[in-house]
């Protein structure tokens, strides 16, 4: 009989700003990062009032990590200092690779409804933090989606989504972090047991509804974050349906040192990353 992972901690997000005075939930981010490696962030956004949203994210640097960006109501134009544009729509993900540098902007292209999505950062190795930087938008269509027999539909953005019954690779997958991201609907009564490869940190953000895990006592409740133990299986469950994030990926057990919009190795990477800034070469 396989071992269930178990439950390290559960977290509750904390209301806050970013951009240009964007209201969001920030789930995953500050001191004690090193608890959630290859994770370094994790944002929740999710209104219908425009002036939570409307300022958006005008442009600003990234250095050294990528940031995954997955909507699922609303419209968001990218534009980069590499002559990237694209639009973010309901059900699309950007995938950015800042590594070296990047500038860009993320502004909302709408002025009423609802805004909602989630973005997340992902650390790089150190060895790729002067990389080449790079973009893709994922059109909805292009995402593999799945129904389990017992009726959990999945939404495969990255890595491999492995039930024992049915395998489906994601749209991206990322070398040395070899992250797994996977948007997960579990209706009433609905149970999943994803495959996740031993080592990884892995973690559950429950956005809708509540889920029971296998192993762990008491239901897990909407805009909770679960952070479990990095070997066992994974068991869902939820009597009255619910929607998860499912994020694992393989830590890199390096340094990380953040400052703002700048995630390297050493203060020293830090103190550059900003001259660099600075001085207009950050991108160079």
């Amino acid at each position: 009989m396989t071992p269930l992972r178990k439950v390290q901690s559960i977290h509750t997000g904390q209301p806050a700003s970013d951009g240009a005075g964007v209201r969001l939930t920030r789930v995953i981010g500050g001191p004690g990062l090193e608890r959630f490696d290859p994770f370094l962030m994790l944002d929740e956004f999710g209104s219908d009032n425009p002036d939570d949203y409307i300022a958006g994210f005008p442009a600003h640097p990234h250095r050294g990590f990528e940031t995954i960006t997955y909507m699922l109501e609303g419209r968001m134009r990218h534009e980069d200092h590499l002559g990237n544009v694209g639009l973010l729509e309901g059900g699309g993900v950007q995938w950015m690779t800042a590594a070296r540098g990047i500038i860009h902007s993320e502004m909302p292209q709408q002025e009423e409804g609802v805004m909602r999505g989630f973005q997340l950062w992902l650390n790089l190795p150190g060895k790729d933090k002067l990389g080449k930087a790079g973009y893709r938008d994922i059109q909805p269509a292009d995402i593999p989606r799945l129904q389990t027999a017992a009726g959990v539909d999945v939404v495969v953005i990255a890595g491999t989504f492995d039930d024992g019954q049915v395998q489906q690779a994601g749209a991206v997958q990322r070398p040395h972090t070899e992250p797994h991201l996977f948007d997960l609907r579990l209706p009433a009564g609905a149970r999943v047991v994803p495959r996740l490869p031993e080592g990884h940190r892995v973690m559950l953000y429950v956005y809708e509804g509540e889920v029971e895990l296998g192993g762990h006592a008491e239901p897990v409740r909407a805009s909770r974050l679960v952070r479990l133990s990095d070997q066992g299986e994974v068991q869902l469950h939820s009597a009255t349906g619910a929607r998860v994030l499912l994020i694992a990926g393989k830590p890199l057990n390096e340094p990380i040192v953040q400052y703002g919009p700048f995630v390297m190795n050493s203060r020293e990477e830090i103190e550059q990353a900003l001259r660099d800034f600075r001085d207009d070469r950050l991108t160079a």
